[in-house]
């Protein structure tokens, strides 16, 4: 099922004073297919995303969001999966180009993911990485298995993959997503 997101996604201004203006979050639609993929391949090159089809992309944009710079270049995207007869939803396909992370970029996505999920009414939002999942965590998700996910991801998880699960449960707070006070969260700067 393809979802687009119905309305501009609107993120709070994240760069410290007096640094460039952090760019913005926005909806992707069929013509980002191709900044979709591009974005994508590096990670499917390294085996951290599935390998998908670029045709994939051009049928699934609805589902994304697109972080631009402040001259409109495609930084990052991630994607939101919601499923018609499950509270849930799915963040999934979340890519940061290679020269941008640790940048903001990746809490820029997340907060405006986040947002549409609340928008959304998702209960919680689930996601699973092959890599540390530190990014989620100080987004304030945590682990858990996939026995509450979503019946249809859940069972296209690969077990081969060693997929880590991660939950966000309601609330999700636009503007403040990342609980800064927790213990792992200290010192961290996306």
């Amino acid at each position: 099922m393809t979802t687009a997101f119905p309305h501009e996604v609107r993120t709070p201004a994240l760069a410290p004073l007096g640094e460039r203006d952090p760019g913005r979050v926005r909806a992707a639609g069929p013509a980002d297919a191709a900044a979709l993929y591009a974005l994508s391949e590096p990670f499917m090159r390294s085996g951290a995303l599935r390998r998908r089809a670029r045709r994939l992309y051009e049928l699934t944009a609805g589902q994304f969001l697109v972080a631009e710079d402040a001259d409109g270049t495609p930084e990052g995207c991630v994607a939101l999966r919601t499923y018609p007869d499950e509270p849930a939803a799915v963040l999934h396909n979340f890519c940061v180009r290679a020269d941008r992370q640790r940048r903001g970029v990746g809490s820029r996505l997340l907060t405006a993911l986040l947002a549409e999920a609340a928008a959304r009414s998702a209960s919680e939002v689930f996601a699973a990485t092959t890599g540390g999942g530190r990014s989620f965590l100080r987004a304030g998700f945590r682990e858990t298995d996939a026995s509450a996910a979503p019946r249809a991801w859940a069972a296209a998880l690969d077990p081969a993959r060693g997929s880590r699960i991660f939950v966000r449960d309601r609330p999700f707070v636009a503007g403040a997503p990342f609980p800064r006070n927790r213990p792992e969260c200290a010192g961290n700067r996306w």
